[in-house]
């Protein structure tokens, strides 16, 4: 029979975690841990920390028309430390705007104007197609050309696909290349993964985002991203108004049958 120190006792507890006074007792003579921190205080710290800088950065992405229109709203000083940053922003991007219209290519100029020419920024190539019936490479060409007079800091081509490479297959078409420091970076064969036929200029500014072609914060991006924002407001608000109102014809048409 084994020597009363040896035997276990069963010590009750029913929540180790919960603020009693046996817990107490217990965690003193370590029988059960010490409570872990609550992450109550750092939930809060950290959405204190998101509010403090959604606050900050409350006027990123509005161009100097949205500022002007703040004036009675915001602190005159720091609206105008924004506006003077947005005129900086747009004197650098009027300073790299060397560009400004897609480039078409030829095959024997391809390795100047697109390979050695993404030594110096990313190169955005659209592999179009040669049938005017494909959709997509229709709509592709569009947002190139919204794309280039927008970014015209970033440099942006065009040619057809069975040009550049020999038997090169329509069911590919588009197809999008990206060059940055002479290789190929991103490929995009056909539209399916970005829109597809409904491709907008939001799918194109997250491709020109995801490769470093701009930032995450360019006020272009900002600017499209909260009008589509916006809009999606609008449409749910009308859709719901819409709703209702379609409800309340029901219930006349109801009591017309009553």
């Amino acid at each position: 029979m084994a020597a009363p120190m040896d035997q276990r006792i069963a010590v009750p507890i029913d929540d180790p975690n919960a603020d009693t006074e046996w817990n107490e007792i217990l965690r003193k003579h370590k029988i059960i841990p010490e409570k872990p921190p609550s992450p109550t205080p750092m939930i809060q710290e950290a959405i204190l920390e998101a509010r403090r800088l959604a606050h900050e950065n409350r006027l990123e992405g509005k161009d100097l028309s949205d500022l002007d229109s703040l004036e009675d709203e915001e602190d005159e000083d720091f609206l105008e430390s924004y506006r003077q940053k947005r005129l900086q922003e747009l004197s650098a991007l009027s300073k790299k705007s060397i560009h400004g219209s897609v480039y078409p290519l030829s095959k024997p100029d391809y390795q100047r104007d697109v390979t050695e020419a993404s030594n110096n920024g990313p190169v955005f190539v659209h592999l179009a197609s040669s049938l005017s019936t494909n959709v997509e490479s229709r709509v592709l060409g569009q947002l190139w050309r919204q794309a280039a007079e927008e970014y015209g800091d970033i440099k942006f081509c065009e040619m057809p696909a069975n040009r550049a490479i020999e038997g090169y297959p329509e069911k590919n078409c588009p197809t999008i290349l990206v060059y940055k420091n002479g290789d190929i970076v991103k490929q995009i064969v056909t539209l399916m993964t970005v829109g597809g036929p409904r491709m907008s200029m939001l799918e194109l500014d997250n491709l020109l985002v995801e490769v470093g072609a701009v930032k995450e914060n360019d006020m272009r991006v900002l600017k499209r991203r909260r009008e589509a924002e916006y809009a999606e407001e609008e449409r749910i608000v009308h859709k719901g108004i819409k709703s209702s109102s379609d409800r309340r014809k029901q219930d006349d048409d109801d009591d017309d049958w009553d």
